[in-house]
Formats: structure tokens, sequence, C-alpha cells
């Protein structure tokens, strides 16, 4: 999911479930898994059952994980069955008198949770009731054009070509020229909607802006959807590139009135707005659930909150951020990535030794998990954001900023990144700052219980009224004609 990412710390805490391909069979069963808080996931079973002999995989669509494989499933002696290595799970249930219904505990990393599944013949689909349909009182256009700092080879003739960003541009019923604004996706690779789990954050907002007379351009990430290039070579420096391009590309259509053209972004979108933003003149910059802080200070904190409403103790909170710390020293010293890894290899493997035997239990293979740590470790991206320090880029801004935040985020805590984003701007002399916590929200500024990263995908919700309400009304203020 592109939020900020914590993928080292997550899984050196707990194992994940691996996303592949479903497999789909004859027989589906459904159910909900009753986590804490009040919250469910979906859970899918896929069946097939030939030569008396069955097989399945099994979906958590809630949270994008599909097909995953089943090392053993059965229906015999009026139960059901199966267990799974790749996420370290098992259920074991009674069968009703039917056959077709069942009630048992879900187990997994020790953890024993209700589930009751039953057999159907279509998976519930899933709700999201602010996804914007048609007709729509605005046109959008299919747009393309290039960043002339970065060049990828042709897939054809394999000469280096300028690096094409494709998007959606949204402009509102009339003549113009209209304000802008430029949509930021966050941390991970994302299309131009900023999907996640079914939500489409980016279009309910580019919907909201566009229905008030703001044009909207929104776009996917290099090598994502219809756009060229690598992403997992690209730093938030890159993507900083990208967004200058959009910008450029806007100056260009005569609908759009230059001198009110804004950024808005979300999570590691609103870190690379102010790094836009100090080379590029921008009418006015909206930061959603936006660090404030140096990235390994951010991700320490997330992995910290996480760990305490997973009920982790306070030994294997300390040993996991000692660990962590000790790796993040070593990806800012060390340049050198073969010695960078030789020195990070002991340190995994010595965290994963310390794990409960249930969590290595779970881990799977432990050579690929280590191989996997290592390669996020030394891929471009971390290694800028771990030591990229926000602070400096948002204290030379001068434009009217709007930085709001969930007070239920644990990626993102909004109350102490809000407080240092606010210090910043301060320490720069910027006049018109506006900084809100919003109550109740979380990281997406979906109203959540608990602000848990597994509730996403359970919450109807896309995005919370108020906080849209507060962002359209902010930026319709801000872009009024000069």
């Amino acid at each position: 999911m592109r939020l900020l990412s914590a993928a080292i710390t997550a899984i050196l805490l707990c194992a994940g479930a691996t996303q592949m391909q479903t497999t789909p069979g004859p027989e589906l069963w459904e159910g909900k898994l009753e986590m804490p808080g009040g919250v469910s996931l979906r859970i899918l079973l896929h069946v097939l059952r030939a030569r008396g002999e069955v097989r399945g995989s099994m979906d958590s669509p809630d949270q994008g994980a599909l097909g995953i494989p089943l090392e053993t499933i059965s229906f015999a002696r009026g139960q059901l069955q199966f267990s799974s290595r790749t996420v370290g799970c098992s259920y074991a249930g009674t069968l009703s008198s039917s056959g077709k219904e069942a009630t048992g505990t879900f187990t997994q990393v020790g953890a024993k949770l209700a589930l009751a599944l039953h057999q159907t013949d279509q998976a519930t689909a899933l709700r999201r009731p602010q996804t914007p349909h048609a007709p729509f009182p605005y046109r959008e256009e299919e747009v393309a054009y290039d960043n002339l700092r970065a060049q990828v080879a042709d897939a054809a003739t394999q000469k280096l070509v300028y690096l094409r960003l494709a998007g959606t541009l949204l402009l509102p019923r009339g003549p113009g020229p209209f304000p802008a604004v430029v949509l930021i996706t966050g941390s991970g690779p994302q299309d131009r909607d900023e999907t996640l789990m079914g939500h489409k954050p980016f279009w309910v907002l580019a919907d909201a802006l566009g229905r008030r007379g703001i044009a909207v351009l929104r776009v996917d990430d290099r090598g994502i959807g219809a756009s060229t290039g690598d992403f997992s070579q690209a730093t938030s420096a890159d993507f900083a590139d990208d967004v200058d391009a959009g910008l450029a590309y806007l100056h260009t259509r005569k609908e759009i009135d230059p001198q009110r053209i804004g950024l808005l972004g979300h999570s590691e979108g609103a870190m690379i707005a102010p790094m836009v933003a100090t080379r590029a003149p921008v009418a006015f910059i909206v930061m959603l659930s936006g660090p404030g802080v140096p990235g390994d200070e951010l991700i320490l904190t997330q992995a910290d909150l996480l760990a305490r409403a997973m009920g982790k103790s306070e030994a294997e909170r300390t040993a996991a951020e000692e660990s962590q710390r000790k790796l993040f020293d070593l990806v800012k010293s060390e340049p050198d990535l073969d010695k960078l890894e030789a020195k990070a290899r002991p340190l995994i493997e010595a965290r994963l030794d310390a794990l409960p035997e249930a969590e290595k239990a779970a881990m799977g293979d432990r050579t690929r998990r280590t191989r996997a740590l290592l390669a996020q470790l030394t891929s471009p991206w971390l290694r800028f954001f771990v030591a990229y320090d926000p602070r400096p880029a948002i204290s030379k801004l001068h434009c009217p900023v709007l930085a709001i935040g969930g007070s239920k985020d644990m990626q993102l805590p909004a109350k102490k990144n809000l407080a240092e984003i606010a210090a910043a701007l301060k320490k720069g002399g910027d006049k018109d700052v506006t900084t809100r916590e919003l109550p109740g929200l979380n990281h997406l500024l979906q109203t959540a219980p608990t602000g848990m990263p597994t509730e996403y995908a359970a919450i109807e919700e896309t995005m919370a009224p108020q906080a849209l309400k507060l962002i359209g009304d902010w930026i319709v203020a801000h872009a009024k004609a000069r």
C-alpha cells in the first residue's frame, strides 16, 4: 500500500501475508474473521475437489492478499480444517449437518480468532459508496507528458527516451482559466487514484474539488499503469522531478491559470510537495498525513505504535527498536552496497533468531525472508528516505500551507508531525499556515475504530466528509483569482 513504508520493521516484528494470484475453484467459502477492536476481515476459500483429493487457496481481500496457498485442507469426520505455512495460520471448524457451513477457530502467530464460514456462489462485493459515478459535472481528459530530467530505454528500440508520465486531467465546465491542484501519492507503487484495497482516495478528492471549480491532475507513478520508468529504482527526489514535470505540463494548458496551481500530497507525497515548492513557485500546498521528522525516526515511531497495538511486550519492542536503529545507522553510514549487505546480514539474522517461536513458524522460508529484508535495506528509496529530514525544505516555504492529520494515525502520528511542520514553517517566516488534527481519523483520513492499518479495507468510507470539506474549503479560499 502507498503509505510511509515500514516493511523492514513489520517483517522483523511479525510475519505478513504473501500476495499471489488467486486460484479459482468450483467451491467458494466465505466468512468474517473477527479482529480486536470490533473490526472484521473477510476470508475467502477457493476449494477444488477432484479424484478424491481436496486442494485450496485462501484470500484476505480486505488486505489485498490473494491466492495464499493452503498446504493442507480437508473435509472429514464433520470437520473443516486447513493450514498455510505462507502466513503461518491454521483453522479447525465443525461442519453443519448440510456440510455447507463451518464454525471454528482461526489461529495465527499464537492468536486465536473466531471464524464462521459458509459456502456461497458469489463473494460479497466491497462497498465503496464514495467512489464517484457518472454523470459528472466536469470533464476528464487522459493526458501524457515527459519528465525531461529522466530517461528510460525504449522497449522496442532500446534507445534512450524521456520518461513518460500518464494521468487524468479533470477540468471544470466553462472556459477557465481555472485554479489547479497536482495530487502527489504516498510511498509504494500507486496508480493515479492512489487505489488501495478498493478505495480510490485521489479520485474521491478530485471529484470533490472538481465539483467546486478546481482543476485536478492525478498521475500514475513512474513504472505504474500507463507511465514508463522503473519504480523500484526511484527515490523521493526522483518522484519530486516527476511532480515538476506535471507542473510544467499544466503551464502549457490554456484552461489553467498558471498563477493558481497548488500541490496536494498524501503521506510521502506531503513530504515531496515542499521539495518541489523550493524550486518551482506554487500558489499553495496541502499536506495530508505528512511527515515532519526524519525518515528513520518516523519508521521507528510507527513500528513502536503498531507493536504496542499488537500487544508486544516492552522487552520485545525495545529489542526490535535497537535492531532497527543499528540497521538504519548502517544504511546512513555505508554507501557501498556490498559492504552494507555484509554488515546488515548478521544483524537481521540475530533479530530473526530472537523472534518468538510462533513468529518463526509463521515467517516461512528464512533464507527468502532474509534476502527480502536485505533487498529492502539496499533499495534506493529506503536509503534516501531514512536519511532525509523534511524540515529544511518546509522552512523554505513562503506560500499558504494546510497540514492536517488524523488523531488515530498509527503510521504517522499527527500530533508530533504537525507540531514539527508548524515549527519549521514558523522558523521560515511563513505567514499563512493552518495545521489541524482531526479527531477519530486514521492515516487515510477515514473514520476509524483504532487506526490500525488492518482496518483500512474493512472501513467502507474512503475519506471522512469533514476532511473533504476542510480541504475543499481551504483550497477554494486560497485559489481565488489574483
